[in-house]
């Protein structure tokens, strides 16, 4: 990338972007750490609740599909204004209602709306890392990290006082959704960067010039971004959905210190976005996810054969700081790869987010049950290494030796 001084509008569009990554956090937080007060609520049954849990993300990735074509038309800025209040309503409508059809549609207007969500939100990072010529992106994802360690805590604290969820979600999304909405004036689109945002403001797109950028897109060429995506989330599904019954079941942890590793695992996540962008300033993007994916990696080996719960939460904290780094420099190398087509390359991959979610889970825990937890752990260890053999795909193509490898650059540390 080439080092530019960034203007007083991308600095605000900047800002107002790291504002709706941590809205979206907070909100993603606060339903699935109270998927069980959801349950109890409508009185789902426990053969029933998986259909649920996944139709969420399959609803995802089509919202994320929607999306491609929405762009073509609409600026993803315009699709984030509006979509992110309707993602903080269906949070409110599923703690709100008493019917399971009432749940339904609520999960439902939520997968779709956050699929749109998510690929809007990549597709202005992508823009504003490529408007200001250095990594950002990894810093979009902190916030939104920091927005869901809120979520988590604010949700901690309901279940803790038991405050009904209708009442701990209300004046959050009264809070959220005008925070959201006011910061989004802000918000930078493909093409508005330089002229002062006129085109944002009237909202459209020349449909030809969208369907052409969509048709540039080639599938071989995003393949490997989309697997590295997947390899990503099933890493992650695996931390979320079974740290603590691993620690508890396997490395017989107390109750209380199996809930220790996801906190840990999104406060090293944090840590690891923070300061990622300077690591992908000084050493270049395929360094840092070289070394990210080794971490994680060592990560999940550790969690496999850890004697003990400590050892076992020391696996998971360097999966977190390892995987961290992936996601956000997986976006920002299909915009490089496409950067005629970043917003239909962007909702592309996004679907793979929700396939690594969906497959994630499942998988671990059939392997756990028909073998045993422990060699489980190896199946996302071992998806993970395979982003090794996918780095170059990282590297802009304007900085690559014949080998894949990132020239060296001037670094830039403002």
């Amino acid at each position: 990338m080439t080092d530019t001084r960034p203007t007083p509008r991308l600095r605000h569009g900047r800002a107002s972007l790291a504002v709706s990554f941590f809205v979206q956090g907070a909100v993603f937080a606060l339903l699935v750490t109270r998927i069980p007060a959801l349950q109890d609520r409508y009185g789902v049954s426990d053969a029933l609740l998986p259909a649920f849990l996944a139709a969420v993300p399959v609803l995802a990735g089509v919202g994320s599909v929607g999306t491609e074509q929405l762009v073509k038309r609409v600026r993803p800025g315009l699709v984030l204004r509006w979509i992110q209040p309707v993602v903080s309503v269906a949070l409110l409508a599923a703690g709100s209602g008493t019917a399971l059809w009432q749940l339904a549609v609520a999960l439902a207007v939520f997968g779709l709306s956050v699929g749109a969500l998510d690929a809007s939100m990549n597709m202005l990072g992508v823009t504003l890392q490529h408007a200001y010529g250095r990594s950002i992106m990894l810093g979009f994802h902190a916030a939104y990290s920091l927005g869901g360690i809120a979520g988590a805590s604010l949700a901690w604290a309901g279940a803790h006082w038991d405050v009904p969820l209708h009442v701990l979600y209300a004046p959050l999304v009264a809070t959220l959704v005008p925070v959201a909405l006011f910061a989004s004036r802000w918000y930078v689109d493909q093409g508005t960067e330089n002229n002062g945002g006129e085109g944002e403001r009237e909202g459209r797109r020349d449909p030809a010039a969208g369907a052409a950028s969509s048709a540039a897109v080639s599938m071989k060429l995003l393949l490997p971004l989309c697997l590295v995506m997947s390899f990503a989330y099933i890493g992650d599904s695996t931390v979320s959905n079974w740290s603590a019954k691993y620690l508890e079941d396997v490395l017989h942890s107390s109750e209380q210190l199996a809930t220790v590793p996801y906190n840990v695992y999104m406060v090293t996540a944090l840590v690891g976005r923070t300061f990622g962008d300077f690591g992908v300033r000084r050493y270049g993007a395929v360094a840092v996810v070289r070394a990210g994916t080794l971490l994680a990696a060592c990560g999940f080996a550790v969690v496999a054969a850890a004697p003990g719960a400590w050892a076992g939460m020391l696996g998971f904290t360097l999966v977190g700081l390892g995987l961290c780094v992936l996601v956000p420099q997986t976006f920002a190398a299909a915009g490089r790869l496409f950067p005629g087509a970043s917003d239909a390359a962007i909702a592309r991959l996004n679907i793979f987010n929700y396939v690594g979610f969906l497959v994630g889970s499942p998988l671990v825990g059939a392997l756990g049950g028909a073998w045993n937890y422990r060699g489980a752990m190896l199946v996302p260890m071992a998806l993970v290494l395979a982003t090794l053999w996918y780095a170059r795909s990282f590297a802009p193509a304007s900085a690559r030796y014949g080998d894949g490898h990132e020239r060296p650059r001037t670094v830039d540390v403002g």
